[in-house]
């Protein structure tokens, strides 16, 4: 993955670790759909969607600003979404069940010819609704050449 040896987790501590792990998928997942890598930029992606949530979630909860409901699994993604959603964090203009089943089908197949660019601006506005996007690239450690 993108972030193995780029980031020291036990110092950035559990919350900026998300943070950072989902601003390098971002940034590598980026990369990967530019060198014509679809699945593996797909799939990138997708653990920037999950680390930009839970992220989300573990610096709102504290504060109780988040409509959790009872019996509510905040580390499914799927309910997550929903969640984050419903207290008003998400406008619900992404496609979470489409980009899931997008993901599937990347796990499964090379997407060479799937046109990304609606996606990628689906993820990137949820990333931006999260506070993940922007960020200042030159604040993240240089890429490993070495990461396909």
């Amino acid at each position: 993955m993108p972030h193995f040896g780029l980031m020291d987790e036990a110092s950035l501590g559990p919350v900026d670790a998300l943070l950072m792990r989902a601003k390098l998928h971002v940034r590598c997942g980026r990369r990967r759909l530019r060198e014509g890598k679809v699945s593996l930029g797909i799939v990138t992606l997708e653990d920037a969607v999950s680390c930009g949530m839970q992220w989300y979630l573990a610096k709102q909860k504290t504060e109780n600003a988040l409509d959790i409901r009872e019996g509510e699994n905040t580390n499914d993604d799927r309910t997550l979404f929903s969640l984050l959603t419903r207290s008003g964090v998400l406008d619900g203009s992404f496609d979470y069940d489409g980009f899931n089943g997008l993901v599937e089908k990347a796990l499964a197949d090379e997407l060479n010819s799937f046109d990304y660019r609606e996606m990628l601006q689906g993820i990137e506005t949820l990333l931006h609704q999260l506070g993940v996007l922007p960020f200042d690239e030159s604040e993240l450690p240089p890429e490993d050449p070495s990461t396909p």
